[in-house]
């Protein structure tokens, strides 16, 4: 039995959904918006169905207990099995910041200004305050958790250069603030690239949606859990 199943054929099929889906997006719909729209849901339903069950994506704005929100974003992945509350609002999810691991854009096009429009955004979630509190257990007390580093990237079906990856892609990539700095990038039709001990990773083989999700999952493996929030300073906003 064993033989007539292939990983490596079911790994391909994955991400050649995913390229075929986004292709077809971006060539049925003549409105940017509606396009936009319908590229992001094919990411979105990606990690929705594959990643772990403790993590959520979803479109939304992060808010911190100072009450200051982000920008919207197009994917927000976070913790659901320790968050005690994430808002809906007119159809607006608004999530607390501490339970945010990881936010993605999702466009047509990678290129310069596609890169900093990540890159903006992404600050504006780094920026918000996230409180972490002492996690009692049976033995006593672990002392706070240091909130991780939120992942940053960019998702997209194609590439404005030629090369999609190069000199020009790696200059925007290393431009811009620190707050901003992008983790992962995939372009489904050409490849995906990584930011590791400080220098991007460009990977043009293999199947490139597929890759951009299992390493976001290694990362998020890595992250471990989100701190433990500290519900009181959401609270004082009831007075």
């Amino acid at each position: 039995m064993s033989g007539q199943w292939s990983l490596a054929t079911l790994l391909a099929e994955l991400h050649d959904d995913i390229q075929q889906r986004l292709g077809r997006a971006r060539a049925s719909f003549g409105h940017p918006g509606v396009k936009g729209d319908a590229s992001e849901a094919v990411w979105l339903e990606l990690l929705q169905k594959y990643l772990p069950a403790r993590y959520k994506a979803d479109t939304a704005h992060v808010v911190d207990s100072e009450g200051t929100f982000s920008d919207q974003i197009d994917v927000v992945v976070y913790d659901r099995q320790y968050s005690p509350f994430i808002f809906t609002f007119q159809g607006q999810n608004v999530i607390p910041a501490e339970s945010v691991y990881a936010v993605f854009e999702a466009k047509q096009s990678i290129n310069a200004g596609m890169v900093d429009y990540a890159q903006k955004k992404a600050a504006s979630v780094r920026c918000l305050k996230r409180t972490s509190l002492p996690i009692p257990h049976a033995g006593g007390v672990y002392p706070a958790k240091e909130p991780p580093h939120i992942i940053a990237g960019l998702l997209t079906l194609q590439s404005d250069w030629n090369p999609p990856f190069g000199e020009p892609l790696d200059k925007a990539l290393t431009a811009g603030i620190e707050d901003g700095r992008l983790h992962l990038g995939c372009v489904a039709a050409h490849g995906h690239f990584a930011l590791t001990d400080g220098a991007y990773a460009y990977t043009t083989e293999g199947r490139p949606a597929t890759a951009f999700l299992f390493e976001l999952i290694a990362r998020l493996q890595a992250t471990a859990t989100v701190p433990m929030i500290d519900i009181r300073a959401y609270a004082r906003w009831l007075t």
